[in-house]
């Protein structure tokens, strides 16, 4: 059976991959948000807009969860 400190490895691992994922994410709502300002979409660029804090706020959740499994 893995060790606390191997589960806590793995998942802070797992988390890691999410986050790069997450500003992924956030980096491709961001262009297509400038796009619709440009293009007459202002509504649905104000609703990726909020998307993206969303996004925001949760990296920072997922970053700290990250900063406690390594180092606990």
């Amino acid at each position: 059976m893995p060790s606390d400190s191997d589960s806590n490895i793995a998942a802070a691992d797992a988390l890691t991959l999410l986050l790069h994922n997450q500003h992924a994410l956030a980096a491709a709502i961001e262009e297509v948000t400038k796009w619709l300002s440009k293009n007459g979409g202002v509504t649905v660029a104000e609703n990726a807009a909020v998307a993206m804090e969303t996004l925001d706020k949760n990296a920072k959740a997922i970053t700290d969860a990250i900063i406690r499994l390594r180092c606990s």
